[in-house]
Protein backbone atom coordinates (compact mmCIF):
# COMPACT_ATOMS: atom_id res chain seq x y z
CA UNK A 1 0.00 0.00 0.00
CA UNK A 2 1.44 3.39 -0.97
CA UNK A 3 1.18 6.53 1.10
CA UNK A 4 2.38 10.01 0.21
CA UNK A 5 4.78 12.48 1.76
CA UNK A 6 3.91 15.93 0.47
CA UNK A 7 6.27 18.83 1.20
CA UNK A 8 7.49 21.66 -1.05
CA UNK A 9 10.68 19.62 -1.52
CA UNK A 10 9.50 16.04 -1.85
CA UNK A 11 6.39 14.22 -3.01
CA UNK A 12 7.27 10.54 -2.84
CA UNK A 13 5.61 7.33 -1.80
CA UNK A 14 6.44 5.97 1.62
CA UNK A 15 7.98 2.50 1.75
CA UNK A 16 6.30 -0.18 3.83
CA UNK A 17 8.47 -2.19 6.20
CA UNK A 18 6.67 -5.52 5.71
CA UNK A 19 5.40 -7.33 8.76
CA UNK A 20 5.08 -4.08 10.71
CA UNK A 21 2.95 -0.93 10.69
CA UNK A 22 6.06 1.15 9.97
CA UNK A 23 6.43 3.22 6.81
CA UNK A 24 9.48 5.25 5.83
CA UNK A 25 10.57 7.69 3.17
CA UNK A 26 12.58 6.00 0.39
CA UNK A 27 15.49 8.31 1.24
CA UNK A 28 16.68 8.13 4.86
CA UNK A 29 19.38 10.06 6.70
CA UNK A 30 22.44 8.01 7.63
CA UNK A 31 24.47 9.47 10.50
CA UNK A 32 27.82 7.67 10.52
CA UNK A 33 29.59 10.82 9.31
CA UNK A 34 27.66 12.96 11.81
CA UNK A 35 29.29 10.92 14.58
CA UNK A 36 32.66 12.24 13.40
CA UNK A 37 34.70 9.07 13.88
CA UNK A 38 36.46 8.06 10.65
CA UNK A 39 35.07 11.21 9.00
CA UNK A 40 37.44 13.87 10.34
CA UNK A 41 35.33 15.02 13.30
CA UNK A 42 31.91 16.64 13.57
CA UNK A 43 30.28 20.01 14.19
CA UNK A 44 27.37 19.35 16.55
CA UNK A 45 25.41 22.50 15.76
CA UNK A 46 25.66 21.90 12.02
CA UNK A 47 24.79 18.22 12.48
CA UNK A 48 21.62 19.18 14.37
CA UNK A 49 20.68 21.66 11.64
CA UNK A 50 21.20 18.87 9.08
CA UNK A 51 18.87 16.51 10.95
CA UNK A 52 16.24 19.26 11.25
CA UNK A 53 16.55 20.02 7.54
CA UNK A 54 16.16 16.33 6.68
CA UNK A 55 12.95 16.05 8.69
CA UNK A 56 11.59 19.30 7.26
CA UNK A 57 12.28 18.02 3.72
CA UNK A 58 10.21 14.89 4.30
CA UNK A 59 12.78 12.33 5.46
CA UNK A 60 11.07 10.10 8.02
CA UNK A 61 13.82 7.62 8.94
CA UNK A 62 17.07 8.47 10.77
CA UNK A 63 19.64 5.66 10.89
CA UNK A 64 22.43 5.65 13.47
CA UNK A 65 24.53 3.29 15.61
CA UNK A 66 26.37 3.34 18.96
CA UNK A 67 29.75 2.85 17.28
CA UNK A 68 29.35 6.02 15.17
CA UNK A 69 31.53 8.31 17.22
CA UNK A 70 31.26 5.88 20.15
CA UNK A 71 27.90 7.22 21.24
CA UNK A 72 28.27 10.68 19.73
CA UNK A 73 25.99 10.14 16.74
CA UNK A 74 23.18 8.75 18.86
CA UNK A 75 23.52 11.67 21.29
CA UNK A 76 23.28 14.21 18.47
CA UNK A 77 20.29 12.43 16.90
CA UNK A 78 18.54 12.32 20.28
CA UNK A 79 19.18 15.99 20.94
CA UNK A 80 18.07 17.04 17.45
CA UNK A 81 14.83 15.07 17.53
CA UNK A 82 13.94 16.29 21.02
CA UNK A 83 13.70 19.84 19.66
CA UNK A 84 10.34 20.84 18.24
CA UNK A 85 8.77 17.42 18.90
CA UNK A 86 10.48 16.03 15.80
CA UNK A 87 10.72 12.58 17.37
CA UNK A 88 7.01 12.10 16.61
CA UNK A 89 7.66 12.70 12.90
CA UNK A 90 10.37 10.11 12.29
CA UNK A 91 11.42 6.52 12.82
CA UNK A 92 14.71 5.91 14.61
CA UNK A 93 16.83 3.01 13.41
CA UNK A 94 19.92 2.10 15.38
CA UNK A 95 22.14 -0.93 15.76
CA UNK A 96 23.72 -3.33 18.23
CA UNK A 97 26.54 -5.85 18.28
CA UNK A 98 29.74 -3.83 18.03
CA UNK A 99 31.90 -3.14 21.07
CA UNK A 100 35.03 -0.98 21.22
CA UNK A 101 38.19 -0.51 23.21
CA UNK A 102 40.55 2.47 22.96
CA UNK A 103 38.69 3.69 19.90
CA UNK A 104 38.91 0.34 18.09
CA UNK A 105 35.63 -1.46 17.28
CA UNK A 106 35.15 -5.22 17.29
CA UNK A 107 32.17 -7.53 17.03
CA UNK A 108 30.24 -8.49 20.14
CA UNK A 109 26.67 -9.66 19.62
CA UNK A 110 26.32 -11.69 22.79
CA UNK A 111 23.19 -11.44 24.92
CA UNK A 112 24.87 -9.45 27.71
CA UNK A 113 26.21 -6.88 25.25
CA UNK A 114 22.79 -6.52 23.60
CA UNK A 115 21.03 -5.88 26.91
CA UNK A 116 23.59 -3.25 27.85
CA UNK A 117 23.51 -1.53 24.47
CA UNK A 118 19.74 -1.18 24.29
CA UNK A 119 19.68 0.79 27.53
CA UNK A 120 22.59 2.99 26.45
CA UNK A 121 20.96 3.68 23.08
CA UNK A 122 17.55 4.50 24.57
CA UNK A 123 19.22 6.98 26.94
CA UNK A 124 21.35 8.65 24.26
CA UNK A 125 18.46 8.82 21.79
CA UNK A 126 16.09 10.23 24.45
CA UNK A 127 13.34 7.80 23.54
CA UNK A 128 11.48 4.95 25.19
CA UNK A 129 11.36 2.75 22.08
CA UNK A 130 13.59 2.17 19.05
CA UNK A 131 11.60 1.71 15.86
CA UNK A 132 14.09 -0.50 14.01
CA UNK A 133 16.85 -2.31 15.94
CA UNK A 134 19.51 -3.90 13.74
CA UNK A 135 22.36 -6.29 14.48
CA UNK A 136 25.28 -4.32 13.02
CA UNK A 137 27.51 -7.25 11.96
CA UNK A 138 27.26 -11.02 12.43
CA UNK A 139 29.51 -12.18 15.24
CA UNK A 140 31.19 -15.52 14.46
CA UNK A 141 32.00 -16.04 18.16
CA UNK A 142 28.33 -15.98 19.18
CA UNK A 143 25.64 -18.34 17.87
CA UNK A 144 23.21 -16.42 15.70
CA UNK A 145 20.41 -18.06 17.66
CA UNK A 146 21.63 -16.40 20.88
CA UNK A 147 21.72 -12.99 19.23
CA UNK A 148 18.27 -13.46 17.68
CA UNK A 149 16.73 -14.64 20.96
CA UNK A 150 18.05 -11.57 22.80
CA UNK A 151 16.67 -9.22 20.14
CA UNK A 152 13.30 -10.99 20.10
CA UNK A 153 13.12 -10.54 23.86
CA UNK A 154 13.55 -6.79 23.48
CA UNK A 155 10.66 -6.72 21.03
CA UNK A 156 8.44 -8.71 23.37
CA UNK A 157 8.93 -6.20 26.20
CA UNK A 158 8.30 -3.24 23.92
CA UNK A 159 11.77 -1.69 23.78
CA UNK A 160 11.96 -2.11 20.00
CA UNK A 161 9.27 -2.20 17.32
CA UNK A 162 10.96 -3.96 14.40
CA UNK A 163 14.04 -6.13 13.91
CA UNK A 164 16.77 -5.82 11.33
CA UNK A 165 20.18 -7.23 10.49
CA UNK A 166 23.07 -5.54 8.74
CA UNK A 167 25.91 -7.03 6.68
CA UNK A 168 24.37 -10.52 6.93
CA UNK A 169 24.44 -13.12 4.17
CA UNK A 170 21.21 -14.92 3.18
CA UNK A 171 22.33 -18.03 5.11
CA UNK A 172 22.91 -15.94 8.23
CA UNK A 173 19.57 -14.17 7.82
CA UNK A 174 17.86 -17.54 7.44
CA UNK A 175 19.44 -18.80 10.67
CA UNK A 176 18.34 -15.64 12.48
CA UNK A 177 14.78 -15.97 11.18
CA UNK A 178 14.42 -19.40 12.74
CA UNK A 179 14.38 -17.65 16.12
CA UNK A 180 13.17 -14.10 15.46
CA UNK A 181 11.52 -12.19 12.60
CA UNK A 182 13.63 -10.04 10.28
CA UNK A 183 11.79 -7.02 8.95
CA UNK A 184 14.71 -5.23 7.29
CA UNK A 185 18.18 -6.03 6.00
CA UNK A 186 20.83 -3.31 5.68
CA UNK A 187 23.75 -3.76 3.28
CA UNK A 188 26.23 -1.65 1.32
CA UNK A 189 24.70 -0.82 -2.05
CA UNK A 190 25.08 1.91 -4.63
CA UNK A 191 25.75 2.31 -8.34
CA UNK A 192 29.35 1.19 -7.81
CA UNK A 193 28.93 -1.50 -5.14
CA UNK A 194 26.31 -4.03 -6.18
CA UNK A 195 27.36 -7.45 -4.91
CA UNK A 196 24.10 -7.88 -2.99
CA UNK A 197 22.20 -8.04 -6.29
CA UNK A 198 23.41 -11.64 -6.54
CA UNK A 199 22.06 -12.84 -3.19
CA UNK A 200 20.74 -10.46 -0.51
CA UNK A 201 18.37 -8.44 -2.70
CA UNK A 202 16.69 -11.46 -4.31
CA UNK A 203 16.41 -13.05 -0.86
CA UNK A 204 14.69 -9.94 0.55
CA UNK A 205 12.41 -9.57 -2.49
CA UNK A 206 11.27 -13.19 -2.37
CA UNK A 207 10.57 -13.07 1.38
CA UNK A 208 9.02 -9.60 1.53
CA UNK A 209 11.78 -8.04 3.65
CA UNK A 210 12.66 -4.34 3.40
CA UNK A 211 16.16 -3.55 2.11
CA UNK A 212 18.11 -0.62 3.50
CA UNK A 213 21.14 0.42 1.48
CA UNK A 214 24.00 2.22 3.16
CA UNK A 215 26.64 4.13 1.25
CA UNK A 216 24.07 5.42 -1.26
CA UNK A 217 26.55 7.99 -2.58
CA UNK A 218 29.58 5.71 -2.09
CA UNK A 219 31.33 7.82 0.58
CA UNK A 220 30.58 10.99 -1.38
CA UNK A 221 31.91 9.81 -4.74
CA UNK A 222 28.48 10.01 -6.37
CA UNK A 223 27.88 13.55 -5.14
CA UNK A 224 29.66 14.74 -8.28
CA UNK A 225 31.77 17.19 -6.27
CA UNK A 226 35.10 15.36 -6.20
CA UNK A 227 38.11 15.76 -8.49
CA UNK A 228 41.51 14.10 -8.72
CA UNK A 229 42.76 16.90 -6.46
CA UNK A 230 40.34 16.00 -3.64
CA UNK A 231 42.21 15.09 -0.45
CA UNK A 232 41.06 13.71 2.90
CA UNK A 233 42.38 14.63 6.34
CA UNK A 234 42.59 13.19 9.84
CA UNK A 235 40.98 9.81 10.42
CA UNK A 236 38.82 10.00 7.27
CA UNK A 237 38.23 6.40 6.14
CA UNK A 238 38.56 7.41 2.49
CA UNK A 239 42.32 7.69 3.04
CA UNK A 240 42.36 3.86 3.02
CA UNK A 241 39.39 3.22 0.72
CA UNK A 242 40.74 1.58 -2.48
CA UNK A 243 38.26 3.55 -4.59
CA UNK A 244 39.97 6.79 -3.65
CA UNK A 245 43.49 5.61 -4.53
CA UNK A 246 45.21 5.80 -7.91
CA UNK A 247 44.63 4.45 -10.48
CA UNK A 248 41.08 3.47 -9.47
CA UNK A 249 40.08 6.97 -8.37
CA UNK A 250 40.45 8.29 -11.92
CA UNK A 251 38.31 5.44 -13.28
CA UNK A 252 35.48 6.20 -10.86
CA UNK A 253 35.69 9.92 -11.56
CA UNK A 254 35.49 9.18 -15.29
CA UNK A 255 32.33 7.14 -14.71
CA UNK A 256 30.80 9.96 -12.66
CA UNK A 257 31.52 12.48 -15.41
CA UNK A 258 29.77 10.28 -17.98
CA UNK A 259 26.83 9.56 -15.66
CA UNK A 260 26.45 13.27 -15.00
CA UNK A 261 26.29 14.00 -18.73
CA UNK A 262 23.72 11.19 -19.13
CA UNK A 263 21.57 12.59 -16.30
CA UNK A 264 21.68 16.11 -17.73
CA UNK A 265 20.89 15.01 -21.28
CA UNK A 266 18.02 12.67 -20.38
CA UNK A 267 16.45 14.14 -17.24
CA UNK A 268 17.81 17.64 -16.74
CA UNK A 269 19.30 16.39 -13.46
CA UNK A 270 22.80 15.79 -12.10
CA UNK A 271 24.64 12.61 -11.13
CA UNK A 272 23.62 12.90 -7.46
CA UNK A 273 19.94 12.85 -8.47
CA UNK A 274 20.59 9.89 -10.77
CA UNK A 275 22.37 7.94 -8.02
CA UNK A 276 19.50 8.42 -5.57
CA UNK A 277 16.62 7.99 -8.02
CA UNK A 278 18.29 4.74 -9.15
CA UNK A 279 17.48 3.23 -5.72
CA UNK A 280 13.85 4.26 -5.78
CA UNK A 281 13.32 2.62 -9.17
CA UNK A 282 15.45 -0.44 -8.48
CA UNK A 283 13.29 -2.57 -6.18
CA UNK A 284 10.17 -2.25 -4.01
CA UNK A 285 10.70 -1.80 -0.25
CA UNK A 286 14.11 -0.24 -0.85
CA UNK A 287 15.37 2.59 1.37
CA UNK A 288 18.59 4.47 0.54
CA UNK A 289 20.64 5.93 3.41
CA UNK A 290 22.09 9.34 2.58
CA UNK A 291 24.96 10.45 4.82
CA UNK A 292 24.56 14.23 4.57
CA UNK A 293 26.57 16.31 7.06
CA UNK A 294 25.39 19.82 6.18
CA UNK A 295 21.88 21.17 5.52
CA UNK A 296 22.78 22.36 2.01
CA UNK A 297 23.78 18.83 1.02
CA UNK A 298 20.10 17.84 1.24
CA UNK A 299 18.98 20.27 -1.46
CA UNK A 300 18.99 17.57 -4.20
CA UNK A 301 15.91 15.98 -2.56
CA UNK A 302 13.88 18.54 -4.50
CA UNK A 303 15.06 16.95 -7.74
CA UNK A 304 14.06 13.34 -7.01
CA UNK A 305 10.33 13.53 -7.74
CA UNK A 306 8.46 13.54 -11.03
CA UNK A 307 10.69 11.27 -13.13
CA UNK A 308 11.81 7.65 -13.37
CA UNK A 309 14.73 5.58 -14.64
CA UNK A 310 13.26 2.97 -16.98
CA UNK A 311 14.78 -0.38 -17.94
CA UNK A 312 16.53 0.92 -21.07
CA UNK A 313 18.17 3.70 -19.04
CA UNK A 314 19.28 1.14 -16.46
CA UNK A 315 21.02 -0.77 -19.26
CA UNK A 316 22.74 2.39 -20.48
CA UNK A 317 23.92 3.21 -16.94
CA UNK A 318 25.42 -0.27 -16.66
CA UNK A 319 27.18 0.19 -20.00
CA UNK A 320 28.75 3.44 -18.82
CA UNK A 321 29.99 1.75 -15.66
CA UNK A 322 31.46 -1.27 -17.45
CA UNK A 323 33.29 0.92 -19.97
CA UNK A 324 34.63 3.38 -17.40
CA UNK A 325 35.69 1.16 -14.50
CA UNK A 326 38.10 -1.62 -15.41
CA UNK A 327 39.37 -2.34 -11.90
CA UNK A 328 36.26 -2.29 -9.71
CA UNK A 329 36.50 -2.91 -5.97
CA UNK A 330 33.88 -3.33 -3.25
CA UNK A 331 33.45 -2.02 0.32
CA UNK A 332 35.14 -4.97 2.03
CA UNK A 333 37.77 -2.76 3.66
CA UNK A 334 35.11 -1.42 6.06
CA UNK A 335 34.45 -4.72 7.86
CA UNK A 336 35.41 -4.57 11.56
CA UNK A 337 37.54 -7.37 13.06
CA UNK A 338 35.90 -10.25 14.87
CA UNK A 339 37.95 -9.33 17.92
CA UNK A 340 40.91 -7.13 18.82
CA UNK A 341 44.40 -8.55 18.58
CA UNK A 342 45.95 -9.40 21.92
Amino acid sequence: MAHQIETPQMNMELVDIPGTSLKASPIALGTWAIGGWMWGGTDEAEAIRTIHEAVDRGITLIDTAPVYGFGRSEQIVGKALAEGARRKRVLIATKVGLDWKDGQPFRNAGSARIHKEIEDSLRRLRTDVIDLYQVHWPDPKVPIEETAAAIAGLQRVGKIRAIGVSNFSPAQIEAFRKVAPVHAVQSPYNLFERAIEDDVLPYCRDRNIAALAYGALCRGLLSGRMTEQTRFAGDDLRKRDPKFQAPRFAQYLRAIERLDRFAQANYGRRVIHLALRWFIDRQDSMIALWGARRPDQLAPIAGLSGWHIDSSAMVEIDRILSESIVDAVGPEFMAPPDQLAA
